[in-house]
């Protein structure tokens, strides 16, 4: 439910962190590591469920807000997919036609 700001004792500004403030160009993350990352912890921090809940619901606006700079891996049945920076040192692939169908 929205609350008044009057309620709230500070308000910051929005900041997003840029990619490469978080990640590894040459390392591949799944969401759950990004989440960790942007929290300032080590990407193996074991989290309660509520709190991992939450940190990956924050990520995912990041993830799109930072699309055109990233890349993802193709994931294999039932394995997550990994994000990393585009970088020239492994540029990302082309899309096959048809790969959406």
């Amino acid at each position: 439910m929205p609350r008044p700001k009057t309620e709230f004792e500070t308000l910051y500004p929005y900041q997003l962190y840029e990619p490469e403030e978080v990640l590894d160009d040459e390392l591949m993350y799944t969401v759950p590591e990004i989440a960790r990352l942007l929290q300032g912890l080590d990407p193996a921090t074991e989290l309660d469920a509520e709190t991992e809940d939450q940190v990956v619901t924050w990520t995912i606006p990041w993830l799109m807000a930072h699309a055109d700079e990233l890349v993802i891996n193709d994931p294999e049945g039932d394995e997550p997919g990994y994000f990393g920076i585009q970088s020239e040192s492994r540029p990302a692939d082309e899309i096959p036609d048809g790969a959406d169908e």
